[in-house]
C-alpha cells in the first residue's frame, strides 16, 4: 500500500494534522492507522481540559510562559515554551471552528479553570470530559475530507529505513530515512507494507510501563520504541509525571483520574488523620506543580504507612461540583463514596512522559521523513515537568507546525522501491502466551518498585538488570515466533523502561519529576539526556 501522508495514532496530534494536512493538499492520500478502534486515544481520556490565554484583561502570553518555565524546572527551552503559548490561542479557536465545545456561562463567556502551577484561570474545558469531547468533535470533521481514511486494529510493528535496505545504520548516520512501515494487519494477522512519502507518529505516552497508571491499555510507548530501534534520537525519558491524585482502587488498572481541576474549584488534600498537609511543601499548597503535590503525597504516605491520602470536597458547592465534574461524581458514587459526605481516597499513578522522540520546532526527529507530535514527542515545551493542561495545547500548536513544514518534503521525495516484504521464516506460532504476560507483569513491578516518584541509585541498577534479563527473553521468543501485538507491545516497554531507567542513571541530580534521594541537589549544569 501507497500513501502519501501516513499517520500513526489517531489522538488530537493525529487527527489535527490529518485536517491540516487534507485542507493543504486535496488531492493526496492520507491514511491515518490505529491499533485498536480510532477513538481510543489518550487523549480520549483527558479530564481537565487545555490551557490558552483568553482573558486579557487578567491574563497575558508572558504569565502563561512565566508558569510553564517554572513548572519546567529550568529545562524547558524557552523558545519553544513562547511559540506554542503564543500559537496556542489561535490554534484552539480552530478547535472550537471543527466543532468543539468548551463550557460557557450564560452570558456566553468561556469558563475557565485554574490548575496546579497556573497563576490565572485558563484552561478551557467541558466538564469532566473535554479530552473526549475534542476526540469526537475531530472524528466528526474528519468525515467531510474524502481523502482521509482510516484503518482501524492495525499494529504498527517497525519503522522502515535504509536498514530494511542491507545497509548498516547507526546512531551516527546523518541519512536515516523513513519510507513507510510494517503493520500486522489484526483481521488477517499477516504483516503489510505501508509506504509514504512522510510519516508520522502520534502514538500518545507509555504509562502501561508501570502498574498503576491513568493511561488506557494501548499506552504502550509504540513510536518512542520503534524511533529508538531505528537509531533516532529520543531524549529525557527519566521525567515521568505521576498524576497526584487518582481515584485508589486496589487493583483496578487503568486507574481513573481525579482532575487536578478539582482541586482548583477548592478541593484539598488531606492525610490519614484528616490534616491539610501541602502547606508544609508547598506555599502554593493543592496547586502546586504535579511534582511537588505528587512526591508530597507520596512522603505522607509513607511516614504514615497509609496506600493512599485523600481528597476532601465535603465543603464545595454541590450543584457547581455536579455541573463540572458529573464524570467523576459518576464513578465515586458507582464504588460507594459520596463526594459531599466522604472524602475521596487518591494516590499518585503513572500519567504522562515528558520525553520522548526528539524534534525541532517543526517536528522533525533526527530521521529524515519522519515527524512527530503530541506525547511520544519530546518537543522542549515541558522541560522536567509539565504545566497541567499544557499537553492538549502543545499537539495542537505541533499538529500544525508538522504540516506546515511536512509540506516541502511531499512535493519533492517519491515513494522508495524494492523495500522487502515481512520475513517470517523461522518462527512458528507461540505456545504459551503465560511467557508474554507473566514478563509484562514483571516489567511493571520493576518499574513501579524501582523507578517510580522516589529512586536511588541502587533501585535504578537492579532495575537495569532485571530489564536486561527481560529483554534477552523477549528478543528470543520475538525472533523464533510470530508477531503478535502482545508480544510487540511487551517488547515497546521493555524498550521504553530502559530507556527511563538509563536515562535516570544518567541524571546524577534531582530537578523536576526526577528526585533521586542519592542526588537531592539540582546540579549547575543544565542539559537534555539524549538516548
Amino acid at each position: 500500500m501507497n500513501t502519501d501522508f501516513l499517520i500513526i495514532g489517531s489522538g488530537i496530534a493525529g487527527l489535527s494534522y490529518a485536517i491540516k494536512t487534507a485542507e493543504k493538499f486535496p488531492d493526496s492520500t492520507i491514511t491515518i492507522i490505529t491499533k485498536t478502534r480510532s477513538d481510543e486515544t489518550n487523549t480520549k481520556y483527558a479530564q481537565g481540559g487545555i490551557a490558552g490565554v483568553w482573558d486579557q484583561d487578567n491574563d497575558s502570553h508572558q504569565k502563561h510562559i512565566e508558569d510553564t518555565l517554572i513548572a519546567g524546572d529550568g529545562l524547558c527551552k524557552e523558545d519553544i515554551v513562547a511559540l506554542v503559548v503564543k500559537e496556542g490561542t489561535d490554534r484552539i479557536k480552530e478547535m472550537i471552528e471543527w466543532g468543539a465545545k468548551f463550557d460557557r456561562h450564560e452570558d456566553g463567556l468561556y469558563k475557565l479553570g485554574k490548575e496546579g502551577g497556573h497563576s490565572e484561570h485558563r484552561i478551557l474545558h467541558h466538564k469532566d470530559v473535554t479530552g473526549q469531547e475534542i476526540e469526537r468533535a475531530l472524528l466528526q470533521a474528519i468525515e467531510q475530507y474524502k481523502n482521509i481514511q482510516i484503518i482501524n486494529h492495525c499494529f504498527v510493528v517497525d519503522l522502515i529505513t535504509q536498514h530494511h535496505l542491507g545497509f548498516l545504520v547507526t546512531k551516527s548516520t546523518p541519512t536515516i530515512t523513513c519510507y513507510g512501515v510494517y503493520a500486522l494487519n489484526l483481521q488477517t494477522n499477516e504483516i503489510e507494507t505501508i509506504l509514504s512519502r512522510v510519516t508520522l507518529l502520534a502514538t500518545g505516552g507509555c504509562g502501561q510501563a508501570y502498574r498503576t497508571t491513568t493511561n488506557p491499555t494501548i499506552a504502550t510507548g509504540d513510536g518512542i520504541a520503534m524511533v529508538y530501534r531505528a537509531k533516532g534520537r529520543i531524549e529525557n525519558m527519566e521525567f515521568i509525571q505521576f498524576h497526584p491524585t487518582a481515584l485508589f482502587e486496589p487493583g483496578v488498572s487503568p486507574s481513573f483520574l481525579i482532575t487536578e481541576a478539582v482541586r482548583g474549584d477548592g478541593g484539598i488534600l488531606r492525610n490519614n488523620r484528616g490534616e491539610a498537609f501541602m502547606e508544609k511543601y508547598d506555599s502554593r499548597k493543592d496547586l502546586a506543580p504535579r511534582d511537588i503535590v505528587a512526591r508530597a503525597i507520596d512522603q505522607e504516605m509513607k511516614k504514615n504507612g497509609t496506600e493512599h491520602v485523600y481528597l476532601d470536597c465535603r465543603h464545595l458547592d454541590q450543584a457547581k461540583f455536579a455541573a463540572h465534574f458529573p464524570n467523576i461524581l459518576e464513578k465515586c458514587k458507582s464504588i460507594g463514596i459520596d463526594p459531599f459526605h466522604q472524602m475521596i481516597p487518591v494516590a499518585p499513578a503513572a500519567h504522562y512522559s515528558c520525553g520522548g522522540i526528539q524534534t525541532d520546532a517543526e517536528g522533525k526527529t533526527s530521521i529524515h521523513r519522519l515527524f512527530a507530535c503530541g506525547e511520544c514527542a519530546s518537543t522542549g515545551l515541558h522541560g522536567a515537568n509539565r504545566l497541567a493542561s499544557n499537553s492538549l495545547l502543545e499537539a495542537l500548536v505541533f499538529a500544525h507546525r508538522c504540516a506546515e513544514s511536512s509540506s516541502n518534503i511531499y512535493n519533492s521525495t517519491s515513494f522508495e522501491k524494492n523495500i522487502p516484504a515481512w520475513n517470517t521464516k523461522g518462527t512458528s506460532e507461540p505456545k504459551e502466551m503465560i511467557l508474554i504476560t507473566q514478563s509484562l507483569k514483571e516489567l511493571q513491578l520493576i518499574m513501579s518498585d524501582y523507578v517510580g516518584i522516589v529512586r536511588t541509585d541502587v533501585r535504578l541498577q537492579r532495575a537495569m538488570k532485571r530489564l536486561d534479563l527481560l529483554f534477552e527473553e523477549t528478543e528470543e521468543l520475538y525472533r523464533s515466533t510470530k508477531v503478535s501485538p502482545q508480544l510487540c507491545e511487551l517488547r515497546n516497554l521493555i524498550t521504553v523502561g530502559y530507556l527511563i531507567v538509563k536515562g535516570a542513571q544518567f541524571r546524577k541530580e534531582s530537578r523536576g519529576l526526577h528526585y533521586n534521594t542519592d542526588h537531592p541537589e539540582k546540579s549547575n549544569l543544565l542539559q537534555n539526556i539524549v538516548l
